[in-house]
């Protein structure tokens, strides 16, 4: 009765984790430390994964920690990494485990680029391991009932896990192993084996017989349960596993019942029912012996048997000579009750007991992306504070060159060049003058080019690999069953396009800035030249000496200074605002850890509010500061400009100085968008390349898979029939014998010859094989005269061309079960035809005497035996010989 049920465990392909996750690393996290320590990590779940599948494992609890250690590890991994067909593509194949395949055919097996795939087999693996574990404990110890009780309970509910989660997890077809019917039945299977443990424990501990009648009828309920699984299913009777549990589950069935009826029955003695208890043990031993006629060859039921007859006995003699109670029909029995003690173990992660997370310190995918989108989010507000903040410094800027100021308030004597343009053409040497901005111009078309070429390159890989699908597609139609390439490369296109855009607007904006430069290049290049040459540049005009210690000039000085530390104060401002740090990882790990889900919108923009908000007040103050102080710059400039001498000198030097200020400011505003540019070009080669790497990795592993779909419908088409059947032909598969004598082997047949050509004996091997000599006879037996033939029956085969050179037998299979014959041997001629000169004598057959030696050596060639009656030439054998 201690048959119980294992699941063979699936067999995995071996699949490179190192080379892809490693990439996704170096790609994703600076180098450093925090690298350095992933790149191990994966090191480590590459080996742990070779542990867990890559060899046989042992049935022991350790072979199952691995097992549990390497899921746990899955589920770990999960979130931290970008797994899918258009990401960090990772193509795990697996083998049916019930499906054992053919010899041409193989096994069942499905690849997919799927982390839940991968994990549902390593799930479904552990299962089997320990329900194998389990079927592997000695019952009769309580160690090994708890034991086995345990891993039963763990394999029903890894089984149920399975059963609920494959479907979301696999989002196609899964094979039949893994499917939520199969699984599911497996599940009860392994429910109602700890179910009978359980029973087995409360048998053992001699428990109350009404709670072990309870144990065992729940058990028998379980069994039943799966039994109508197996047998309902359409698919699960397909596979031989099945087969053979089928009869296992009726009579495990039919057995706890019989147990429940047969502890009941003692509580009805008890209770002083003896028609009871003889109605439930005819009822055990019904059961048993269904048991022992349909499925003995799997169920051993001898001593329940025994026990059941016995108490029958004794029952019934007791009743018959004492008691006589009435008998009740089984149907009018009350209902033995139930009593579930098991339940299917929770799979919750980790489930290993010394599980240790390799990537602890790496944060989940959804984590890393609400952190991506929450720096766009800082960047979008540093950037529209600080752009404001500049944008205002510009117009500012503006309006005063306009004006002329500062340089009119220090242009007074009308012969010099101003401090402050002198200051700004220092300003501009000192930059790099027009070379520097020239030479920035250049490199930005190559940069320009360089990521074009990168973008373009990417593009058509995947316009490339596209093509080769839909070929394949139109060529195999609904064999080619993987997902469209145009359907998965959506995502990289629209990444594409964005990018294709963004180069697009730059090169947009690149003439903008170039405009700006030629339309300020000459005054450029005065304020590059020395200053004596630049003091020749400027018109001179009349001296202005009298506005000097004026109260207006004092005024205008003022308000300039004002203007000039709102400004600097707004270079400080710029510094802090961008040195604002805050590390969001923590919040949004918190909200995924209670919530199951990150609001990142709203909890970025509160905390940027929270974060900038003071910073937004001081830029608007700034604002409102350089606005009122512009107005009055202007008040006090009309003044200023009433109480000037105007000239047209005096005009047209105030103009080339306004030029100058203005060239100034525009070539610091045109050399930092360079530089910017410069940047932006060469941040975006780095995110180009990824996006590269990005695409060749996934076509590469699309052409991986391509490959492998191509080998396994190529196999598929070689093993279907390349014609339709046709019958032979009788004379080629059922040829005469020949008369007396023994059925000759099957009949080679060669088309496309003439007739007579067909009928000429093919030609023998020159060296066949010795014969072994035949047991010695009495001489006085055997004939004298060596040279008469025995009658025997005619031979119709044709002469053969020429003799042989050694003696020949016929051509017997050499197949097991068959043995060679001593030459001359005929089956159907010993006891019907007289050897010659003996027409009296039947034929003796040989027996060896105790003693006697083996048979003797061969003679030479050609000779023959001594003492043995001779046989005629013996004819070549018709049909060719193997």
């Amino acid at each position: 009765m201690a048959t119980f049920i294992s699941v063979p465990l699936k067999k995995s392909s071996e699949v490179e984790l190192v080379k892809p996750l490693s990439k996704f690393v170096t790609a994703t996290y600076p180098a450093g430390e925090e690298q350095a320590e992933y790149l191990r990590s994966v090191e480590e779940l590459n080996k742990l994964r070779k542990s867990a599948l890559g060899r046989p494992l042992d049935k022991h609890e350790s072979s199952l920690e691995i097992l549990l250690r390497y899921y746990d590890q899955l589920c770990s991994v999960e979130p931290k990494f970008p797994f899918s067909e258009n990401q960090l593509c990772l193509t795990f194949t697996w083998k049916d485990a019930f499906d054992k395949g053919s010899l041409f055919s193989g096994s069942v097996k499905l690849a997919l680029a799927s982390i839940g795939y991968e994990k549902t087999c390593v799930l479904f693996n552990a299962a089997a391991l320990a329900s194998q574990i389990a079927s592997e404990q000695n019952l009769d110890n309580d160690e090994g009932l708890k034991t086995a009780a345990k891993f039963y309970q763990l394999a029903s509910g890894a089984f149920g896990h399975i059963r609920d989660t494959v479907l979301s997890a696999l989002n196609r077809e899964p094979t039949m192993d893994i499917s939520p019917e199969t699984v599911g039945t497996l599940s009860n299977i392994m429910l109602a084996q700890a179910q009978e443990v359980f029973f087995l424990k409360a048998a053992s501990d001699k428990m109350k017989d009404a709670v072990i009648a309870k144990l065992a009828n729940q058990a028998a309920d379980y069994y039943g349960d799966a039994f109508k699984q197996c047998q309902y299913k359409d698919n699960l009777p397909k596979y031989f596993y099945f087969q053979e549990v089928l009869p296992v589950l009726a009579a495990k069935h039919c057995i706890m019942q019989a147990n429940a009826e047969l502890h009941q029955s003692i509580l009805a003695k008890q209770k002083k029912r003896f028609g009871e208890e003889i109605a439930r043990l005819q009822h055990a031993a019904e059961l048993v012996k269904t048991v022992a006629t349909s499925h003995d060859e799997y169920v051993s039921v001898k001593d329940l048997t025994e026990k059941i007859n016995r108490a029958l006995t004794a029952a019934k003699k007791d009743n018959d000579f004492i008691y006589h109670d009435r008998v009740p029909e089984v149907k009018d029995l009350e209902h033995i009750g139930k009593a579930a003690l098991v339940k299917p173990t929770a799979i919750t992660p980790p489930l290993s007991q010394k599980f240790a997370d390799l990537f602890e310190k790496m944060v989940p995918m959804a984590v890393q992306q609400s952190m991506g989108v929450y720096g766009q989010r800082k960047a979008e507000t540093v950037n529209r504070l600080v752009g404001t903040m500049r944008e205002a410094t510009n117009l500012c800027n503006g309006v005063l060159a306009s004006l002329n100021l500062p340089a009119a308030l220090e242009d007074l004597s009308g012969d010099s060049i101003p401090q402050s343009i002198a200051e700004k053409a220092r300003a501009v040497v000192q930059l790099g003058g027009l070379q520097s901005i020239e030479q920035l111009i250049r490199d930005l078309p190559e940069l320009l080019t360089r990521n074009r070429e990168i973008l373009d390159e990417a593009l058509k890989m995947l316009k490339d690999e596209e093509t080769t699908d839909n070929e394949l597609r139109s060529k195999f139609n609904q064999r080619w069953n993987r997902t469209p390439s145009g359907d998965l490369y959506k995502p990289l296109r629209a990444e594409g396009s964005n990018f294709s855009n963004i180069l697009d607007k730059a090169v947009q904006a690149d003439q903008v800035v170039r405009d700006r430069y030629n339309a300020h290049c000459d005054m450029i290049t005065l304020l590059c030249k020395p200053e004596n040459e630049l003091n020749a540049a400027i018109p001179s005009a009349n001296p202005t000496k009298t506005l000097q210690g004026s109260e207006v000039v004092n005024v205008l000085r003022s308000q300039l200074a004002q203007l000039d530390e709102m400004k600097r104060e707004r270079e400080t401002l710029e510094v802090e605002i961008k040195a604002v740090t805050f590390d969001m990882s923590t919040v949004f790990l918190t909200s995924l850890a209670q919530d199951g889900a990150i609001s990142e919108e709203q909890m970025s923009l509160s905390k940027l509010d929270q974060l900038y908000g003071a910073y937004n007040q001081r830029v608007q103050a700034t604002l409102r500061t350089q606005e009122e102080l512009l107005g009055q710059v202007q008040t006090s400039h009309q003044e200023f400009s009433s109480l000037k001498q105007s000239n047209t000198e005096a005009n047209q030097r105030e103009e080339v100085l306004k030029k100058l200020a203005s060239a100034h400011d525009s070539y610091v505003e045109i050399s930092n968008n360079l530089r910017e540019g410069t940047k932006f070009y060469n941040d975006l080669t780095e995110i180009l390349l990824k996006f590269q790497n990005k695409c060749s990795d996934i076509v590469f592993a699309r052409k991986t898979e391509r490959d492998e779909l191509l080998k396994d419908l190529q196999q598929s088409i070689a093993r279907e029939p390349s014609a339709p059947s046709f019958n032979v032909p009788a004379y080629q598969s059922a040829p005469a014998a020949s008369a007396g004598g023994p059925t000759p082997a099957p009949r080679t047949v060669f088309t496309g010859q003439p007739q007579q050509a067909q009928q000429q004996p093919p030609q023998m091997k020159p060296n066949p094989p010795a014969r072994p000599p035949p047991p010695s006879f009495n001489p006085q037996a055997a004939s004298p005269n060596p040279a008469t033939t025995p009658t025997g029956p005619p031979n119709s085969n044709p002469q053969p061309l020429a003799p042989p050179s050694q003696a020949q037998g016929p051509p017997y299979p050499s197949y097991p079960g068959y043995y060679q014959m001593p030459m001359g041997y005929n089956p159907y001629a010993y006891g019907q035809y007289n050897m010659p000169n003996m027409p009296n004598m039947p034929y003796m057959p040989y027996q060896q005497t105790p003693g006697q030696g083996g048979y003797p050596a061969a003679p030479p060639g050609g000779q023959p035996y001594p003492g043995y009656p001779q046989q005629p030439p013996q004819q070549q054998p018709y049909y060719p010989q193997q």
